[in-house]
């Protein structure tokens, strides 16, 4: 059995631990508040610049539709959406063994010809795949660095001057949904190019253009993808804070039933060193009547 001051050492340890674990909720709380509230406005926007998106891919000719043109999956890009720290629970494994899965179930020849590139946004991702071999653009990494949309346009800017070039075929990004506080739903969505309305034919789509459709095409379309993007990072930002919140709760309940046994120990040790002292007083008292 362990000693008194082993005992007292722990609980004081799991004390500390539990107030830390706490305030890391309480700090993962009011961030997640904010983040929500920014991704439940977003959705609603970027659902609709998506679906005009995908219609003037239908509408468009082939010649100026380049953020739909389907080419052959030679060369891949992967978005990786993780968070810059851990104690968020399975979080950042959730966002690593969805890149891992995509790689080996779609894109394995391509991986092994060495062109399946990997996008980290988040340090967790960045060291994940950088130490491990994978090519990686690292520049975005610190992204969710107070993230804002101005921020984030860099990052589509590369995104879609890369594909437009060629440099890639096609673009993924891997990244947690945010549903609830205790939910997050891991998500693979194609960014480029760009998939049209399932069910929907080109001689269906007729749309008037004003002020004229060039213009319209240059400006609305790298609007929309950046737009895309940013609802992207707010989902993953909301999902972080949800799932960090929930790992410190998750951790203060752990820590507050590991005191509850380490209070019983340290009483049940605590009596059992009162009774050994008492049975040795008695001894003593037996001994001295006895001589």
């Amino acid at each position: 059995m362990a000693s008194l001051k082993e005992v007292k050492t722990r609980i004081s340890s799991v004390m500390s631990t539990q107030q830390i674990t706490k305030a890391m909720k309480m700090v993962a709380a009011a961030k997640l508040r904010k983040s929500q509230d920014r991704i439940i406005q977003m959705r609603p926007f970027a659902k609709k610049m998506t679906g005009i998106l995908q219609n003037l891919s239908m509408a468009s000719s082939d010649s100026e539709n380049w953020f739909s043109q389907v080419r052959a999956e030679e060369k891949i890009l992967i978005v990786a959406m993780s968070s810059d720290r851990g104690l968020c629970g399975s979080f950042n494994s959730n966002t690593i063994k969805g890149v891992l899965r995509l790689i080996q179930e779609k894109y394995a020849d391509q991986h092994a010809r060495k062109q399946v590139t990997i996008l980290p946004i988040g340090k967790k991702a960045a060291d994940y795949f950088g130490k491990r071999g994978y090519p990686v653009v690292t520049d975005y990494a610190e992204l969710f660095h107070g993230l804002t949309f101005e921020s984030s346009i860099r990052a589509a800017e590369f995104l879609m001057k890369s594909f437009r070039d060629g440099r890639y075929d096609k673009i993924e990004i891997v990244y947690n949904q945010f549903k609830n506080v205790a939910t997050q739903i891991l998500i693979v969505e194609q960014y480029l190019p760009v998939l049209p309305v399932s069910g929907t034919k080109k001689q269906d789509i007729d749309y008037i253009f004003q002020p004229n459709h060039a213009e319209i095409m240059s400006g609305l379309i790298p609007k929309s993808l950046k737009v895309q993007l940013f609802k992207t990072l707010l989902d993953s930002n909301a999902s972080e804070n949800g799932a960090r919140m929930t790992a410190m709760d998750k951790a203060s309940e752990n820590a507050g039933e590991i005191l509850k046994d380490l209070k019983l120990t340290y009483n049940r040790t605590r009596q059992a060193a009162i009774t050994k002292e008492i049975l040795e007083i008695v001894a003593g008292a037996e001994a001295l009547k006895a001589s």
